[in-house]
């Protein structure tokens, strides 16, 4: 017993001083209004509704640069550029490739905590794919009894180039200005073949 007390107070011992420097950075906190932010993610993209008839949804992964600014204490307005890392497949006949895209938001954040903030965003985004199809999505085609069913969204993707955008996130303050950014949302809806992409990230954000 006297050793599980032991451990536990040395555990909150050590939270105690890891709190302490965060909880006194937020007491000298500035305002973020007029502040400017870089930052870096890494974001998984969920392909859904692919397809007229099979609506399969698989994954792909992205890597994206972000710089905004504070236009106020309580919202923002940011920029968003990024490119493809990984592709997505569809039962192994389809191959999505999102080469790139570019993403302007305007949001509002609201403090939580002393270190955490939640904000929600809403803007449009350009992507640039294509869908090609795999050699078993080829040979099926190739075959007059037995056509793919991604034959028809094998081209550019997604058709329509512009989208509605929106994210939920949440920032953690864990330097000085320094914040690891958990988020999720839409990417982008294609009008002309139903598809949606869903786009989930994580990654730091540095405010100066």
């Amino acid at each position: 017993m006297n050793t599980l007390l032991r451990h536990l107070f040395t555990a909150a011992t050590l939270s105690a001083g890891l709190l302490t420097p965060v909880m006194a950075s937020a007491q000298d906190k500035v305002p973020r209004e007029g502040m400017t932010y870089v930052g870096i993610l890494a974001t998984g993209l969920n392909h859904r509704s692919v397809g007229q008839n099979t609506l399969e949804t698989a994954w792909s992964t992205t890597g994206s640069m972000v710089l905004g600014t504070h236009i106020s204490e309580y919202f923002h307005v940011e920029i968003r550029a990024g490119a493809g890392t990984t592709t997505a497949e569809i039962d192994n006949e389809l191959e999505l490739d999102i080469e790139y895209f570019a993403s302007w938001y305007i949001g509002g954040h609201y403090p939580i905590t002393d270190y955490a903030n939640a904000y929600a965003q809403f803007g449009f985004s350009h992507v640039q794919g294509v869908a090609t199809l795999t050699p078993l999505g080829k040979a099926r085609e190739a075959d007059p009894d037995d056509d793919s069913p991604y034959a028809s969204i094998a081209d550019e993707y997604p058709d329509s180039s512009f989208s509605v955008s929106w994210l939920l996130g949440l920032d953690f303050e864990v330097i000085d200005n320094g914040f690891i950014v958990l988020e999720g949302g839409r990417l982008f809806e294609d009008t002309e073949t139903g598809a949606n992409t869903f786009q989930f990230s994580t990654g730091f954000k540095y405010e100066f």
